[in-house]
């Protein structure tokens, strides 16, 4: 049986918990990879070593994008502060294609002027240690995701993930060239490391991106909604369905048909109902059900005027 998923404040408990360990993470692997880089002059230990320095920075702005999110609506936000999460993910994207342009860049300069990696048992090391650290934090990430929403967490782990990639990268060229004697071997894993670093970067710029523009739930998420509000025989229809997500907040807003001849308290008991059964499954929701007259209800006007088959 899967566990319910959390509230608001359960939510953000975890979002703070794991961005304060990517943090960590982050600023460990950067002292580590640093100090190596320094004498070893790996070309794909100095990929990561920039990447490294680039997620401290991400991760901090998530940290702080997540505790924002958080706060509840004020008189300025009425819809809450959900979208910092998305803004921070931006951030993220940004500086991942900077680090892989500035990577790409290094690459073509050693290509050009190649010299040998030396202390290539430390560099192998600090690579191990970074594999491991970033897998575990990785799995942190998505055991946390699992259980609650966030756009800010989701680029982060995507990011992570494609360190996770690199680092494998790096270890298998700078262990190629100090087995094989191949300094284009670590120059050929610098240019790897750069492609995934721009993949990764695709991903959480089009996660991002669809939060900004309030792109629509899954169509498994609407029909999961209209599925639940239906379960009371009182509400004949629902249209106009309109949902989005703004961080760790699901808006949800729909027009539902019901009995005329319902008195008003009965009506407003019925879209009640209707919506504590739809926060069993999205407990972070912010839920608004417009009461119809089921046959006699006029078309509603606007900038979103109703259409058929809403």
């Amino acid at each position: 049986m899967s566990q319910p998923k959390p509230g608001l404040a359960e939510t953000a408990a975890l979002t703070r918990s794991v961005t304060a360990l990517s943090i960590g993470t982050a600023a460990v692997l950067l002292v580590m990879k640093g100090v190596v880089w320094a004498f070893s002059g790996s070309v794909a230990l100095m990929a990561s070593t920039a990447d490294s320095g680039l997620d401290l920075i991400a991760s901090a702005a998530t940290f702080f994008a997540v505790r924002y999110a958080a706060v509840p609506p004020d008189e300025d936000h009425r819809f809450g502060h959900g979208k910092a999460e998305a803004f921070a993910s931006l951030l993220q994207a940004g500086l991942v294609f900077a680090s892989a342009a500035l990577i790409l860049q290094e690459a073509v300069r050693h290509l050009i002027n190649r010299a040998p990696v030396s202390h290539e048992t430390w560099a192998m090391g600090v690579m191990a240690v970074s594999i491991l650290a970033t897998g575990a934090l990785v799995v942190a990430q998505t055991r946390m995701l699992r259980r609650a929403s966030s756009v800010a967490v989701s680029g982060d782990r995507v990011h992570y993930l494609a360190d996770l990639a690199s680092n494998l990268v790096v270890m298998a060229g700078v262990a190629g060239s100090a087995l094989l004697h191949a300094p284009a071997l670590d120059v050929a894993a610098g240019l790897a490391v750069a492609g995934l670093l721009l993949w990764g970067a695709i991903a959480v710029f089009r996660e991002a991106s669809a939060q900004l523009m309030d792109r629509e739930l899954p169509d498994e998420a609407r029909a999961q909604i209209i599925g639940l509000v239906a379960e009371d025989p009182r509400i004949a229809e629902v249209h106009q369905l309109r949902t989005r997500a703004s961080g760790p907040i699901t808006h949800i807003q729909m027009h539902a048909a019901l009995d005329p001849n319902l008195t008003l308290e009965a009506a407003h008991q019925v879209v009640v109902a209707a919506e504590l059964r739809i926060l069993t499954a999205f407990p972070t929701a912010d839920i608004l059900i417009h009461a119809d007259p089921h046959g006699r209800a006029e078309p509603h006007g606007g900038a979103f005027a109703e259409r058929s088959g809403g």
